[in-house]
């Protein structure tokens, strides 16, 4: 809790492995801490990786893939 207290922290797995994807969230209930957390922590090494920490944002929604639609006609 250097940079201020934490509602809550996530690493995403893959679901079929359940190896851990290389990122991760973490809530914060100050928006000021949550910004010096951001500012102090991108590009710092962890495990000899660099880190990329930034908001997360909304995803964005992405047309739906149609299986049906690539496959031609149908009789």
């Amino acid at each position: 809790e250097e940079f201020g207290a934490v509602d809550s922290a996530s690493v995403v797995k893959d679901k079929f492995t359940d190896r851990s994807r290389g990122f991760g969230f973490v809530e914060m209930p100050d928006g000021n801490a949550g910004s010096n957390a951001i500012e102090s922590m991108n590009g710092r090494s962890l495990g000899g990786r660099n880190l990329v920490v930034n908001e997360a944002r909304p995803r964005e929604e992405r047309p739906r893939f149609d299986r049906d639609r690539d496959r031609g006609p149908r009789y």
